[in-house]
């Protein structure tokens, strides 16, 4: 690796680190009702939402009452979702006239936003209304992240008290969540990216004039009605817009990933620059890195959320190191024919296939792997070109469970799992009784957490298993053989972990990939939140 490569990555991890401290302790203010600097300003609005809503946030609720009005809330936003696509073609803000979407992707779609998974088997400029982007997509990348956030924060509440059998209010803490943290941010965020030229708007799509005609051949049927090919040359090419930054940002900080492109981050309208690149980045890590502190506060002792946050850099910063250092080492098989593609000082070099050059592959290398690591799926750069060991980093990222640093809210409560069993583990091998934070950790508390986290495992390798011996499971295949194969598990590693990024190459929207998918989706999502109550 370069010393510019060593150089960026240090950069980026000092500034993810430097915001840990101060992001956490506003978290942990707004979680715990106490004044946060914006209750001045959002107090009124959130008293106004609980008045409309018919909600007392001072009442509590017990683990299952707090499950069901997850549970209930996440199915309410999978159904209206599903309904705005099926109704985009009669509804406004549609400058395209996009027709509907059918059904199986239309359900397919709700499961993946409505679990902050935002898998997309469909090209988004393409097939989405601008109202269904902005009322349904973006809507939900707001809720989802603030319900896998609040159920972090039942967990730690579970923790902390030891004489009661409630965990707060799961309305009070989606709404404090969306409020005061997703919301304000997400203006942030959004002002900076349209500085960059990340695009927002509501008019529709540009035609421009290309600057060097484009002839190309493009199938029709003849008068006899046989297919053949017929020689077009373009002048004009319509560029999609629309608003773009406003989903961009919530999309990265609630670590959702779905695109407004089928490009995603990839694209100039949603990245332009070096620096909105970095931004995103800063982005996807924020709030599941500053919610470390969070915890530590909330218990009561920060070093417990110092010690988290460590232990998902140690997962991390290797693996991308490595990650960054295979894919500047470039293609192995090029250099046999003649081809110089090592990276140096003077010469970048690596393998740039599938990569922007206004990256690089050190931001590319970086962008993937955290990701995968963090549940996001945005992408800016295309995945399934990078080396055999590259493209290897991504997917163990994802297999790891969604615990370095993992989505918003659910990578920590993931993590704590382990730290759960681990702690157990250590109990019984020196004969004490297992305690985490003061509290007894029994054999109930082992068998939810057992349950949690095996669930991803299974559903991958059932999923896999099922794609790969299936003729509906092959028939999307693009790619025969090992790579083949390493698509299908990808695809079912990304959506039980609710991650949405893909390798390319597996044609998904069909109707066994939106069913089999959507029910990954919803089991890795809802089987783990439950067992975490």
């Amino acid at each position: 690796m370069t010393a510019n490569a060593w150089l960026q990555i240090v950069l980026y991890f000092g500034l993810v680190v430097a915001l840990v401290k101060p992001l956490g302790w506003y978290m942990a203010r707004v979680y715990e009702g106490r004044p946060c600097g914006l209750d001045r300003v959002l107090g009124p609005v959130e008293r106004l939402i609980y008045r409309v809503c018919v909600v007392s946030p001072q009442e509590e609720m017990d683990w299952k009452a707090y499950a069901k009005a997850m549970l209930l809330f996440n199915l309410f936003g999978l159904l209206a979702v599903y309904v705005l696509q099926r109704l985009q073609g009669f509804l406004p803000f549609n400058p395209a006239h996009l027709g509907a979407v059918a059904a199986g992707s239309a359900l397919n779609t709700a499961i993946s936003f409505a679990t902050n998974t935002n898998w997309q088997g469909y090209a988004g400029e393409k097939t989405m209304s601008y109202l269904t982007q902005m009322a349904g997509l973006t809507v939900q990348n707001f809720l989802s992240a603030a319900s896998g956030m609040a159920v972090l924060v039942a967990l730690t509440r579970g923790i902390v008290r030891r004489r009661q059998d409630t965990i707060g209010n799961f309305w009070a803490d989606t709404v404090r969540s969306t409020l005061y943290i997703l919301l304000p941010l997400s203006l942030i965020l959004a002002m900076a990216l349209v500085s960059q030229g990340v695009v927002q708007t509501l008019s529709g799509p540009r035609s421009v004039s290309l600057v060097q005609p484009v002839t190309y051949e493009q199938p029709k049927t003849d008068a006899a009605g046989k297919a053949v090919l017929e020689k077009v040359t373009a002048t004009v090419q319509a560029l999609a817009v629309g608003p773009m930054a406003s989903q961009e940002a919530i999309k990265e900080l609630g670590t959702n990933g779905g695109g407004f492109v089928n490009v995603n981050s990839s694209h100039p309208f949603e990245n332009p620059t070096p620096f909105s690149n970095l931004l995103e980045m800063l982005a996807i890590l924020a709030i599941s890195a500053g919610l470390c502190f969070t915890f530590g506060a909330m218990v009561g002792d920060r070093r417990q959320g110092w010690a988290l946050l460590a232990a998902m850099l140690v997962l991390l910063v290797p693996l991308l190191l490595f990650c960054a250092w295979q894919e500047q080492g470039g293609n192995p098989a090029l250099p046999r024919l003649g081809a110089d593609t090592k990276a140096s000082l003077l010469q970048p070099g690596g393998n740039m296939e599938g990569k922007e050059a206004r990256f690089g592959i050190v931001n590319s290398a970086t962008f993937a792997s955290i990701t995968t690591a963090t549940s996001c799926g945005a992408v800016n750069s295309m995945h399934d070109s990078y080396t055999p060991l590259g493209g290897l980093v991504p997917l163990f990222l994802m297999q790891l469970g969604e615990v370095a640093f993992g989505g918003v809210g659910s990578g920590l409560f993931g993590m704590l799992l382990f730290v759960i069993v681990a702690v157990f583990t250590a109990g019984l091998m020196v004969g004490r009784t297992p305690e985490y934070l003061g509290k007894k950790i029994e054999p109930y508390e082992m068998k939810m957490a057992a349950l949690a986290i095996l669930v991803m495992p299974l559903v991958v390798l059932l999923g896999t298993a099922t794609g790969v011996v299936s003729k509906a499971g092959l028939t999307g295949l693009a790619n025969p053989g090992a790579h083949g194969f390493s698509e299908i598990l990808y695809a079912f590693t990304s959506c039980a972990n609710n991650n949405g990024s893909a390798f390319a190459g597996l044609s998904v929207n069909t109707p066994f990939y939106n069913t089999i998918l959507g029910v990954a989706m919803l089991m890795g999502r809802f089987l783990i939140k439950v067992p975490v109550l």
